[in-house]
């Protein structure tokens, strides 16, 4: 995006240690559109020498938006008539054509997982290249503008992300309770106005006072700090003492039954 970041990124994010074992291709926003495309497509192809090597390559582009803008410049400079919201159809056949070049090589060879940051105009998720983007990427990261003024970082949207490999990478245990975890959080954001105004009465749904009382736990677990270091085995750790395993509906019912002032839970 900016001149200034590319320093920033270099000196305070990778560092020395991290520059060794990176290749770093900067095409600023003020670049012209022949530049920014041809960066995108150096970088991809220097990750591609990598992990034809064999090894196992981290890709990071920010942003694929700027990408498809660049492209939309020329195309419309050449004379393609404007689609989608001003974009040319060059777009979104050129988007495939670089994003299907990461992921893994031939077997047992290589691999490169690839991350690419998509901007949306308002937030708004049907946003033409954030669409095409979600029908090629593999899942998405959703950063919430509301999330951020709250002060939760990182800002992620928990039930708008989403990743479609996650079952083949994870534990039977680690993707249940993961799925669970965001049933619940999805339960109290829809409960979240009722009970901000206090409309809500306790004992009214099961599963709303089960979210209600796991909320704080929930949004801790969410949170990180810039330098915070998380390993993968300490999270799925703290994820299982989060939430605890769903409820069957009999238990739920015998639950709603005796919390009922002077109830039994032996009345039918």
């Amino acid at each position: 995006e900016r001149g200034r970041e590319v320093k920033e990124f270099i000196e305070d994010i990778l560092g020395d240690e991290g520059l060794s074992r990176s290749v770093v291709v900067a095409s600023p926003a003020d670049d012209s559109p022949l530049m920014r495309l041809r960066a995108a497509m150096l970088t991809t192809r220097i990750a591609e020498y990598y992990r034809d090597q064999g090894k196992r390559v981290l890709l990071l582009m920010d942003s694929l938006t700027r990408y498809a803008q660049a492209q939309r410049e020329i195309a419309l400079a050449v004379g393609e008539p404007p689609a989608t919201k001003g974009y040319p159809p060059s777009v979104f056949a050129k988007l495939p054509q670089l994003v299907e070049r990461t992921g893994n090589g031939r077997p047992g060879g290589g691999s490169i997982t690839a991350f690419y940051t998509v901007l949306t105009e308002g937030d708004d998720q049907q946003d033409p290249i954030a669409d095409a983007a979600r029908a090629i990427l593999d899942g998405h990261i959703v950063l919430s503008r509301r999330l951020a003024e709250e002060g939760h970082y990182p800002a992620i949207d928990v039930e708008a992300s989403i990743s479609r490999v996650m079952p083949q990478v994870t534990e039977t245990e680690h993707f249940a309770r993961a799925q669970r975890f965001k049933q619940v959080y999805s339960r109290y954001q829809q409960a979240r106005d009722l009970i901000s105004v206090g409309a809500y009465v306790k004992g009214s749904d099961p599963e709303t006072d089960f979210a209600i009382a796991h909320i704080a736990n929930m949004r801790q677990f969410l949170q990180q700090g810039l330098n915070e270091s998380a390993p993968l085995k300490d999270s799925i750790e703290q994820l299982l003492a989060v939430v605890p395993e769903r409820r069957s509906p009999d238990r739920i019912k015998s639950a709603a039954v005796n919390t009922q002032p002077g109830g039994s839970g032996a009345r039918g």
